[in-house]
């Protein structure tokens, strides 16, 4: 029996409708999925930034089930934190996995330290990776992706596999509770003789190298919100001061008030945050 045409037109209307919600339903349940794989990876092998690379190498059906999915997920419609809540993800596993794929690491160069991810040739400039359809480095996404998310927050939620990174977290970033993780990543910058030291023997303040390499996006970011007492420093520095300041001990913006200081960068500390030797497995 044929169908009226305005019934028939009314069971494809349905139809489209129901095809419309299954449809984002099952791209939100890979993305659910994908994370959940991460998170299991942070939760059990991450412990305060440092990593159990053996026990990682030895059961890695998660890392890899996690990039396999990254490899040809789309972020075309994602929003703005979905998507940068991403590339940041994307990021640290890539960084696990390449340490991962070269244990144990043989020393070639002296100027890093025996182990360290730099002595893995071009693990970051030259080793490719497949993120969202795209083939993409390391430096890459740090370059020329993530600078357009322009948060400069994002560089110290790195891990690059380095004790001079900002901490690599026991979770993955997600859309919805990124402010609150990159907030966290800030403060924590303090926290940590690796990101920001004052040393009154010397008055001079020891920042993160970070802050140079990126120094385009901090100094567009803070430097206007130094205190004025900072005025004749560089942009850089006043950026630096605007970022690390807010969170310093009171003695320690006392030290600061005096602005007779040096701000010098500290050496990156490229040694493998890597927790054998650590108490780890």
């Amino acid at each position: 029996m044929r169908l009226p045409i305005s019934e028939f037109k009314l069971q494809m209307m349905v139809l489209a409708l129901a095809l419309a919600t299954v449809v984002p339903r099952a791209q939100e349940s890979a993305v659910e999925t994908r994370r959940r794989n991460l998170d299991q990876v942070l939760d059990l092998y991450v412990r305060d930034g440092y990593v159990y690379y053996r026990a990682l190498r030895q059961e890695r059906r998660l890392l890899d089930a996690y990039l396999n999915g990254v490899a040809t997920a789309s972020t075309d419609s994602a929003s703005r934190d979905e998507q940068l809540a991403f590339w940041l993800n994307a990021y640290n596993a890539l960084a696990l996995r390449t340490v991962i794929d070269h244990t144990p690491i043989p020393q070639r160069s002296r100027e890093y330290p025996p182990g360290s991810i730099r002595q893995i040739p071009g693990a970051f400039e030259r080793l490719t990776h497949r993120v969202a359809g795209r083939t993409v480095t390391l430096d890459q996404i740090e370059q020329t992706i993530l600078p357009a998310f322009k948060d400069p927050r994002v560089y110290f939620a790195l891990g690059r596999g380095a004790v001079g990174s900002g901490r690599l977290r026991s979770e993955a970033f997600t859309a919805a509770g990124l402010e609150r993780q990159l907030t966290e990543v800030a403060n924590e910058c303090v926290t940590h003789a690796q990101c920001v030291a004052i040393d009154r023997a010397q008055n001079k303040v020891l920042v993160s190298s970070i802050f140079s390499w990126r120094e385009k996006e901090f100094s567009a970011a803070y430097a206007d919100k130094a205190a004025p007492a900072f005025s004749s420093r560089s942009p850089i520095e006043r950026a630096v001061l605007a970022f690390v300041e807010p969170k310093l001990l009171t003695t320690e913006r006392d030290f600061l008030a005096t602005n007779e200081f040096r701000v010098e960068y500290a050496p990156f500390d490229w040694s493998l945050n890597d927790l054998t030797g650590r108490g780890g497995l």
